[in-house]
């Protein structure tokens, strides 16, 4: 019975996806689900998690039923399945009465293979009541982290859905998300009642990610000047998107790009609902653009050649960074997630946890996330193991695909020069930011330093030997380690911490890194191709170049976003292998057959007149 339900499995993919094999733990997934058992899968972005339900739902009796938190997420995913032959829609709020009621029609007729429900849609008894009359092949609740509060993106509603277990007992239930550390897996096992179901955990690497973090204040015309070299040099017709914390940011950025010729858009909460949704939609549907953002964008992007995503601030914890970056490269091609950060991100992040008005508690938990986030930019060896080890995995080598394994960073020992800074620190009475001390140590004869009477401090000129920038740097990573805080009430006082006593008595050494600046764009190990015979055609290809017009043209004509068509994963083989027939543009990866049937012959016009 299994090996006939693998089969059935496996020629389902093709014909529907266009893929040979499963990937990861898709197949135990996939068969778990089919044989009816509940499961926690944990598979990162672009990992293939919707297969996981998507897949089982078209062989089992009755309709998948999704529960999904975001409307464009929503659209996104039925747009992509009925693209591929599947009957799928959704139910939310964006549909009008008349619209609702054609979806609840087709549903109770049994003509649907998928059905997508908001959270807060699926729990209003007249919902549940609808679903009572039908079939459910399975449920699967995407985004399960939202049912945490100690998650990232906490949705109250997320945490009625336990409701499916009592009321939907017998119907197999499956819970997806991409990051979720153990206290938050352990809420979603008790919410949604999975005690007892495996957990199917796939790696969390995404190797066509390069991780790069740079310091601000690295290049003398500031961050965005870096930011706009990166995209120029590296992705200049690509998708991108660029993170930062504020409004204000977030618009100057916008507005300085588009100044600076690159095709960018401002998106957050500040926004009024249309500009959201037109932003958005010119994200999917347009190739190249690049969206400057708060976090309030992401979640709901499933667009998969997402070439960067760059943090202009500091993120807030290692799951919302790998959640953030995890949006780049979901097609598997080369991608990067660049960060930029300084000390003032440091102080702020940490000020704004400070005077939250969150339970002791919770603090200690943002806290402990924070400190791992600044140990993974502040590391000198290799990201990718630090990043991999915060979320329970171990890569045995390094990865040759991060800027420390490409660049390796130098490391001095910073004892002497830490322990001037923290007694400067604690001699002035722990109630003076980083400029004062580092004038301190300089001795700087400063207005303020005359009138504090720092200079006559043991530690006033100590530090002449060691430049200003350098000492900016020491001091960065001596808060970003823990040795110093910043003060709660915000002014951006630094204070030394319990931490750092060892340290001040010489009881321990301090290896600190180097300080560097922006320079080449470090290169991409060849290393990422290494399982490809052809050579992978790049956007200055020009047969791909003419495949993304066709593909753009078609999605136009359709009102639906190109990548909904192929991918560009597909598109770059098809370039590379040049088919001449549509028996050999089937066995292309992502060509299934209602796409060779819809496409085949206009694709192939290109290939011919190509070669």
């Amino acid at each position: 019975m299994p090996q006939d339900l693998l089969a059935r499995a496996l020629e389902t993919l093709h014909a529907v996806w266009g893929y040979s094999a499963f990937r990861g733990v898709q197949e135990e997934v996939v068969m778990r689900a089919l044989q009816g058992g509940h499961a926690l899968v944990l598979m990162p972005t672009g990992g293939g998690k919707s297969l996981c339900y998507q897949l089982p739902a078209l062989l089992r009796s009755g309709v998948g039923v999704v529960v999904s938190p975001l409307i464009a997420l929503m659209k996104d995913q039925v747009d992509t399945l009925r693209q591929l032959g599947v009957r799928a829609a959704y139910l939310n709020s964006a549909l009008s009465g008349a619209e609702a009621a054609e979806v609840e029609r087709l549903l109770k007729a049994g003509e649907l293979d998928l059905l997508y429900v908001a959270p807060e849609r699926l729990l209003l008894p007249r919902t549940l009541e609808l679903l009572d009359g039908v079939e459910v092949a399975l449920f699967a609740i995407d985004e399960a982290h939202c049912v945490s509060q100690w998650g990232h993106d906490f949705r109250p509603e997320y945490q009625g859905l336990g409701v499916l277990a009592k009321r939907f007992a017998h119907i197999p239930r499956l819970a997806l998300t991409a990051t979720a550390d153990e206290r938050t897996r352990q809420d979603i096992i008790t919410t949604l009642s999975l005690e007892g179901a495996p957990t199917f955990i796939s790696s969390f690497d995404r190797p066509n990610i390069q991780y790069r973090v740079q310091q601000k204040g690295s290049h003398k015309a500031g961050p965005k000047s870096d930011l706009l070299s990166f995209i120029r040099s590296e992705y200049p017709r690509e998708a991108g998107i660029v993170y930062c914390l504020s409004r204000k940011s977030v618009d100057d950025t916008a507005a300085w790009l588009r100044d600076q010729g690159i095709q960018a858009l401002a998106y957050h909460a500040g926004l009024d609902s249309r500009e959201r949704s037109r932003v958005q939609e010119r994200f999917l549907q347009d190739e190249g653009l690049v969206v400057v953002a708060t976090v309030a964008f992401g979640m709901g992007i499933d667009k998969p050649n997402v070439r960067f995503v760059a943090h202009l601030d500091l993120p807030k914890s290692m799951e919302g960074y790998y959640q953030e970056t995890g949006r780049a490269g979901r097609d598997g091609l080369p991608s990067t997630a660049w960060l930029t950060y300084g000390l003032g991100d440091v102080v702020s992040v940490r000020r704004m946890l400070a005077q939250s008005e969150a339970p002791e508690a919770v603090k200690r938990v943002e806290s402990a996330k924070l400190d791992a986030l600044l140990a993974y930019c502040e590391t000198a060896s290799c990201r990718r193991q630090v990043l991999l080890t915060y979320f329970g995995q171990d890569l045995p080598q390094t990865c040759g695909n991060c800027d420390n394994c490409l660049n390796p960073p130098r490391t001095f020992n910073a004892t002497r020069q830490a322990q001037i800074a923290l007694s400067a620190a604690v001699r002035s009475g722990n109630r003076f930011g980083a400029a004062h001390l580092t004038d301190i140590v300089l001795g700087r004869e400063t207005e303020k330093v005359l009138v504090q009477g720092h200079h006559q401090l043991p530690t006033f000129g100590v530090g002449k030997d060691t430049s200003e920038s350098a000492w900016r740097n020491i001091i960065r990573q001596l808060v970003a380690l823990g040795y110093l805080t910043t003060d709660a009430a915000g002014h951006g006082s630094l204070m030394v911490t319990s931490k750092a006593g060892p340290l001040l008595r010489g009881q321990e050494q301090l290896l600190l890194r180097e300080e560097t600046f922006a320079g080449k764009s470090t290169s991409r190990p060849k290393k990422q191709d290494k399982d490809r015979k052809e050579p992978r055609p790049t956007s200055q290809d020009p047969l791909f170049e003419a495949l993304r017009q066709l593909r753009l043209r078609l999605a136009r004509e359709q009102g639906v976003p190109p990548y909904v068509i192929f991918h560009d994963a597909t598109l770059q083989e098809m370039a590379a292998r040049r088919p001449q027939s549509l028996s050999v543009l089937q066995t292309v990866s992502g060509v299934g057959q209602r796409k060779l049937t819809q496409y085949g012959e206009a694709f192939l016009t290109v290939l011919r007149g190509q070669v």
